[in-house]
């Protein structure tokens, strides 16, 4: 089931997005930097802002009774990102990535969205090839970023939920 997220939620998605990230970047970048405790205050502190703005959304991804993913989006100045999104490792490969991205391509589709973008890690090959199968290009300038993420953009009235 995907439901919006709701900030009794917090401590759960800030946990799944911990364990998601450490498969990317475990012996690429310091620990630290992924699960110190100033990077996990961090981390709580962004999604607590992410589901109490309005300009986006937050969904959670619900299986046995916990939360298995978790994504969330936003639009500012008319330009929609995917900021985040992230299944707990132990639940990959049900469906529920997919899940979770056409229920942000149906709420983009519901609000006019015609473009959406995101950034991803250049060395999450998982990330990218998911990202690939629902539709995500890189865009005119291929390179990474600085911090080593790509740019990609999905065209939302092409786009399958």
């Amino acid at each position: 089931m995907i439901r919006t997220a709701h900030p009794a939620d917090l401590d759960l998605i800030a946990a799944l997005h911990t364990r998601a990230r450490a498969t990317y970047y475990t012996g690429r970048i310091p620990e630290e930097a992924y699960r110190g405790d100033a990077e996990q205050a961090r981390t709580r502190e962004g999604w607590a802002r992410a589901i109490e703005r309005g300009d986006g959304g937050v969904l959670c991804a619900e299986r046995d009774g916990g939360i298995a993913g978790v994504a969330a989006f936003r639009t500012v100045d008319g330009a929609t990102t995917l900021t985040q999104l992230h299944v707990d490792p132990v639940h990959w490969r049900l469906g529920i990535g997919g899940a979770l991205h056409a229920a942000c391509v149906a709420a983009w589709r519901d609000t006019g969205v015609d473009l959406a973008r995101l950034e991803v890690y250049e060395h999450n090959l998982r990330a990218r090839a998911f990202y690939a199968a629902q539709g995500w290009r890189p865009g005119p300038d291929p390179a990474p970023r600085p911090g080593s993420h790509l740019t990609l953009w999905l065209d939302v009235t092409r786009a399958t939920e």
